[in-house]
């Protein structure tokens, strides 16, 4: 028994060290380089328009980062400033502070005091007007990178189908299964399905970011309006 234990440990121990030296003789291929063979394999028909969603969904999705992170303000630091401003040179001084600074919040607070000679009440719907004004803004055309997002998948299923289509045609003309004849074409097929899983996956990547990133710029425009209600009401307290 030991015998035949021991022969059959000698032939595992052979073969691994023959696949071990033929993987090391093999030349490796770069991930780079494997996607793009992979790309190339998948045909031009389906893969181009998988390719131009990718690339028009990261157009968007770039556009839309730059803009959200230009957006950003730092609510605290503007609203002691226009607080500042309120108590030192009244409500033009805090407008002129408004303008001078980039941002939703900004153009909220300056549209919030424009019409703070019109009352609390005319105050708080420039606000919320203006707000909702700003959140079209900030969700602009960020709903193509969700339609790429499910288009990419779609094509590369579509692409799976017509392979498998054209498989079976060639299973019928042939008049019976030969691997051979198919493997190309389920091969094409399987390719499309990865590359539009691939694109979608990235796409909703930056996707869930762009979302987080006005949820968050939103968020702060709320607070913000509060704080200038309660800093106008002060101010009026004041004087």
């Amino acid at each position: 028994m030991k015998r035949v234990f021991s022969m059959f440990a000698f032939a595992a121990l052979t073969v691994l060290n023959v696949a071990t030296v033929s993987a090391q003789d093999e030349p490796t291929k770069g991930f780079h380089q494997e996607l793009k063979e992979r790309f190339i394999q998948g045909g031009p028909e389906f893969m181009g328009i998988v390719l131009l969603c990718l690339i028009l969904g990261l157009a968007v999705a770039i556009e839309r980062i730059i803009y959200l992170n230009m957006a950003t303000t730092n609510t605290k630091k503007l609203a002691a400033n226009v607080e500042e401003a309120l108590a030192s040179g009244g409500v033009e001084a805090a407008k002129e502070v408004c303008r001078n600074t980039k941002g939703p919040v900004a153009s909220i607070y300056y549209q919030g005091l424009d019409r703070v000679d019109e009352g609390i009440d005319a105050v708080e719907k420039a606000v919320v007007a203006y707000g909702g004004v700003q959140m079209g803004q900030l969700e602009k055309n960020v709903s193509w990178v969700s339609l790429f997002i499910a288009v990419a998948p779609m094509l590369g299923f579509m692409g799976t189908v017509i392979g498998m289509i054209l498989a079976f045609d060639k299973i019928s003309s042939a008049g019976g299964l030969d691997a051979s004849l198919i493997a190309g074409d389920i091969k094409v097929a399987l390719l499309t399905t990865v590359f539009g899983l691939i694109v979608a996956i990235i796409l909703q990547i930056f996707y869930n970011y762009i979302i987080a990133k006005i949820d968050s710029i939103v968020n702060d425009m709320e607070d913000a309006s509060i704080v200038l209600i309660d800093l106008l009401i002060r101010h009026k307290v004041k004087a």
